[in-house]
C-alpha cells in the first residue's frame, strides 16, 4: 500500500510539474518585407516582465501554466497585435506579422529585461523624422551637432557631450556593423566619412552616449552610433531633386526579386544616387558624388539568415576653406568668399560586407560578419594662407590609400539565474588596416610638390574580446555587466627617414549598468564604464608605444519617464574623465599633448504627441568641459560646446500633407584655452513639406528658412594674408548655408 501511494505521489507531482513547464515561443516579422522585427515588445497576461524580440525576431516565455493567455505585441510605427493563446493547443514556434501603422506614443513602454539594449528615443525619431539628406544622418543622435567646412565632400566636424570630436576621434561610427572611423588617417585620427550611405535606405539608427557598451571598442568615449540600412525594399522608387546653387540629385532603388521570393525568405535590390552642386560659396564647388549599394538576402533553412552587401562611393569637389574675420570685415571678400580657391579633394570607398545570423531552437544567437574596404583619400587645404611660405602660400596635400579587413562575431545564450531570465554574450572583433604612401606635403596649385613633410606606410591591427551578462534580478531590477579587452599592434615605416618602428599595447574595459523599473512608465538607470580612443600610429611608434590607448571613465545617472501617455522624457546627469593623450595633428605633421580633461553635464530629451498626427520634440544639453591641471581661466577646452538645443514640430500624415519645422541652437563657446576668442553661436531653422498622392510624393525642403547669416565651423587660427607683414590669430570660419530651397519628386514603381 505504501509503495502504491508513493508511486501515486510522484506521478501527481510529475504531472503538476509538467503543467507548470509550458513554453511560448514566437517570431515577429514585418508583413511587407518578411524580415524579422528587432526590439518589438511582447507582453503576456499575468507575466510580470515583458520580452523584446532579438535580432532574429524571436522571443520566448518559459515556466508557464497550461492555460489561455492574452498576448500583446507592439512596436512603434506598427499596428498592435492582441491575440489569445491557449498553450495546451498551440504547438511549435508561432509566427506573428506586424503591419505598418500610425505612430502612437501611448504604446511606448519601458521595461527591465534587456533595458541596456532598449532604443526608445531612436525608434521614435527614426519613425517621425525620416532621413532625407546626408546632413541629417548624424543629427538623429540627440545633442549631436555637425559642421561642414570643405564644400560637402569632406567628413563633417562633430560635436557631442562637450567634445569637439573633430571628424570622429571620440565617437565610434559604424554602418551595418562595419567600422566607419579610420585609424591613423591622413587628415586626423578617427576620421569618419559617412557619405557612402544613401540616406533614404537607412532603416534605423542605434546609438548610446557614454562608455558603457562592452561590444563597442575604439573611439567609444562620447558614445557610439550604428546605422542600419534596409535589407529589403518594400517598394522600388526613383527620386529627383533640384535646388538653388545648381544643386541636383538623382536616386533610384530597385527591387530585383518577386514578392513570392520574399515570402520564401529571399530578396535583392540595387540602388544608386548621383549628386551635383556648386553650393552657395562665391567660388563654384563643382561637387560630385556617386553612390551604389546592392544587397542580397537569403533565409538559409529555418534558422539562418545570410546577408551580402556591396557598395561603392566616389566624390570629388572644390572648396573655399576657412576664411579669417578680418578679410570679411575689411571688405576684401564676402561672407561666402575664399582666400585660396584651389582647395579641394577626391575620395572613394568600396565595401564588401557578408553577415550570417543563426538562431538555434533553444533561443541562442550566433552572428558572424566579415568585411573588406578599399579606401582612397586626397585633400588639398590652406588654413594659414602665407604664414609659413610668404611666396607660394601654405597649401598642404594629405593623401592615403588604405585596405581594411575585419571580422565581428558574437554568441548569445539565454538562460536563467534563480528562475529569472538572463542572457550571456561573448564576442570578438578584429580589424586590420594597412595604408600605402600616407602623405603630408606642401604643394602649389595642387600640382607642384614643394616639400615632403610626412610619407610612410601604416600597419595597424586591433583585436577585441568581450563578455557580457544581462541579468534580471527582480521584475523591477536589471543589471548589465561587461568586460572587454582590446590589444593593438602598430607598425610605421617612415619613407622619408628610411626607418621602421613598432609598438603594442592592451587595455581592459569593465562596464556595470543598473536599470530599476518600478512601473511601465518610469525607469531609473546608473551606467558606469571605461573606454578609450587609440592614438595615431605615427604618434605612438616614435614614443616607444607610450599612451597608445588613453583611457576614458564615465558615468550616467538618468531616467526614462512617461508622465503622460503621449509624453516621453529622457534625462541624464553625466561625468566623463579622459586620460593624457598625444594628438597627431594631420594638418601640420606634429604631435601635441592633449592633457587630462573632464566633462560633466545634463542631457534632456522630450517627445510629445500633440495630436494623432502632430509631434513635438526637443533636446537640451548643458556641458561644462575643462582641462585638468591648468590654471583657472586658462582651462577651457577650445570649441567644446557648452549649451545646445535641437527640436521641432513634425506632421506625420499617412497620406496627403506631412512635414516638419526644425531648429538647432549652438551657444557661444570658447575658441581657445583662455576664452579670449569666442566662437559665436547660431540659431538656424529648416522646413520640410511633403504631399503624397497614390504613387507620387512631392517635397519642398528649405534650409535656413529665415536666411540667418551664421558660421557653421570656427577655429582660432594664426594666419597671414599676402599683404600682411605680421601674423594674426583670430576666428577663421566656414559660412553656413543661407536660404536654400530644393524641390523633390519621388515616384514609387509598381502597384500602389
Amino acid at each position: 500500500m505504501k509503495r502504491t501511494l508513493l508511486i501515486l505521489y510522484f506521478t501527481i507531482s510529475l504531472i503538476s510539474l509538467q503543467a507548470q513547464q509550458y513554453r511560448l515561443k514566437g517570431i515577429v516579422l514585418d508583413q511587407s518585407t518578411q524580415k524579422p522585427v528587432v526590439g518589438a515588445v511582447i507582453q503576456l497576461e499575468s507575466v510580470s516582465s515583458a520580452q523584446t524580440t532579438n535580432e532574429a525576431g524571436t522571443f520566448s516565455f518559459g515556466h508557464l501554466e497550461g492555460k489561455a493567455y492574452t498576448l500583446q505585441i507592439s512596436f512603434i510605427g506598427y499596428e498592435k497585435i492582441v491575440r489569445s493563446i491557449d498553450l495546451k493547443k498551440e504547438k511549435g514556434v508561432l509566427t506573428f506579422q506586424l503591419k505598418a501603422g500610425n505612430i502612437n506614443l501611448s504604446e511606448v513602454t519601458v521595461q527591465t529585461k534587456n533595458a541596456h539594449k532598449q532604443q526608445i528615443i531612436n525608434n521614435i525619431d527614426i519613425n517621425l523624422r525620416p532621413i532625407n539628406n546626408s546632413q541629417e544622418i548624424l543629427r538623429v543622435v540627440p545633442g549631436l551637432f555637425i559642421g561642414q567646412h570643405a564644400g560637402g565632400g569632406k567628413a563633417e566636424q562633430i560635436f557631442l557631450r562637450g567634445f569637439d570630436i573633430d571628424h570622429g576621434t571620440d565617437i565610434r561610427l559604424s554602418a551595418d556593423g562595419m567600422p566607419v572611423n579610420m585609424v591613423s588617417h591622413a587628415h586626423g585620427q578617427g576620421y569618419a566619412d559617412l557619405h557612402f550611405i544613401i540616406p533614404e535606405l537607412i532603416e534605423n539608427v542605434a546609438f548610446k552616449k557614454g562608455t558603457y557598451s562592452a561590444d563597442q571598442g575604439n573611439f567609444s568615449t562620447a558614445g557610439w552610433v550604428d546605422f542600419k540600412t534596409k535589407d529589403v525594399l518594400d517598394k522600388s522608387f526613383i527620386k529627383a531633386e533640384a535646388g538653388q546653387f545648381d544643386t541636383y540629385r538623382a536616386l533610384g532603388a530597385f527591387d530585383l526579386l518577386s514578392s513570392a521570393a520574399k515570402k520564401n525568405g529571399q530578396s535583392a535590390y540595387i540602388a544608386g544616387e548621383y549628386n551635383f552642386s556648386n553650393s552657395y560659396f562665391d567660388s563654384p564647388q563643382n561637387f560630385k558624388r556617386l553612390n551604389i549599394l546592392s544587397k542580397y538576402n537569403q533565409k538559409v533553412g529555418d534558422n539562418s539568415y545570410l546577408n551580402l552587401a556591396f557598395s561603392t562611393f566616389y566624390s570629388k569637389w572644390n572648396h573655399s576653406g576657412q576664411i579669417p574675420d578680418r578679410a570679411v570685415e575689411n571688405g576684401s571678400i564676402s561672407h561666402y568668399g575664399s582666400i585660396d580657391d584651389t582647395e579641394g579633394g577626391e575620395t572613394s570607398r568600396t565595401n564588401v560586407n557578408l553577415q550570417l545570423l543563426t538562431a538555434t531552437q533553444n533561443g541562442r544567437l550566433l552572428k558572424n560578419q566579415v568585411f573588406y574596404s578599399n579606401y582612397n583619400f586626397e585633400l588639398f587645404s590652406n588654413f594659414t594662407f602665407f604664414l609659413v611660405d610668404p611666396v607660394n602660400g601654405d597649401q598642404i596635400k594629405q593623401f592615403e590609400k588604405r585596405n581594411i579587413f575585419g571580422y565581428n562575431g558574437s554568441y548569445s545564450i539565454p538562460h536563467s539565474i534563480g528562475g529569472r531570465s538572463s542572457e550571456f554574450i561573448t564576442g570578438i572583433n578584429y580589424r586590420y588596416d594597412f595604408t600605402k604612401d600616407t602623405e603630408l606635403s606642401r604643394t602649389l596649385n595642387r600640382t607642384d610638390l614643394l616639400e615632403g613633410i610626412k610619407l610612410g606606410d601604416i600597419n595597424e591591427s586591433n583585436l577585441g574580446l568581450y563578455l557580457e551578462e544581462n541579468i534580471t534580478i527582480t521584475p523591477k531590477l536589471g543589471v548589465n555587466a561587461g568586460l572587454r579587452y582590446d590589444v593593438f599592434r602598430n607598425r610605421y615605416f617612415d619613407k622619408l627617414a628610411d626607418n621602421e618602428g613598432k609598438a603594442s599595447a592592451g587595455i581592459i574595459l569593465p562596464k556595470l549598468n543598473f536599470y530599476y523599473t518600478p512601473g511601465k512608465t518610469i525607469q531609473f538607470y546608473l551606467n558606469t564604464g571605461k573606454s578609450y580612443h587609440s592614438n595615431d600610429t605615427r604618434v605612438v611608434v616614435p614614443q616607444g608605444g607610450r599612451d597608445i590607448l588613453p583611457a576614458a571613465y564615465g558615468t550616467d545617472l538618468g531616467l526614462n519617464w512617461k508622465p503622460f501617455p503621449k509624453l516621453f522624457i529622457n534625462a541624464a546627469a553625466w561625468y566623463l574623465w579622459l586620460d593624457q593623450e598625444f594628438v597627431y595633428v594631420g594638418d601640420a605633421g606634429v604631435v601635441e599633448p592633449g592633457g587630462k580633461t573632464r566633462r560633466e553635464g545634463i542631457d534632456l530629451s522630450a517627445r510629445y504627441q500633440i495630436t494623432s498626427a502632430l509631434f513635438f520634440d526637443t533636446d537640451l544639453n548643458i556641458t561644462r568641459p575643462r582641462a585638468i591641471g591648468e590654471e583657472k581661466g586658462a582651462d577651457f577646452i577650445p570649441l567644446a560646446p557648452t549649451f545646445t538645443s535641437i527640436g521641432g514640430l513634425t506632421l506625420k500624415g499617412k497620406k496627403g500633407f506631412s512635414g516638419s519645422f526644425r531648429y538647432r541652437f549652438l551657444g557661444d563657446r570658447p575658441a581657445n584655452e583662455d576664452k579670449s576668442l569666442i566662437a559665436k553661436g547660431y540659431f538656424v531653422s529648416d522646413l520640410q513639406l511633403n504631399y503624397a498622392v497614390n504613387r507620387y510624393n512631392l517635397g519642398l525642403s528649405v534650409n535656413n528658412i529665415f536666411n540667418t547669416q551664421w558660421k557653421e565651423t570656427q577655429f582660432a587660427t594664426e594666419s597671414r594674408l599676402k599683404n600682411e607683414t605680421e601674423p594674426v590669430e583670430e576666428i577663421h570660419f566656414t559660412a553656413g548655408s543661407p536660404f536654400f530651397a530644393r524641390l523633390t519628386l519621388m515616384v514609387y514603381l509598381g502597384k500602389n
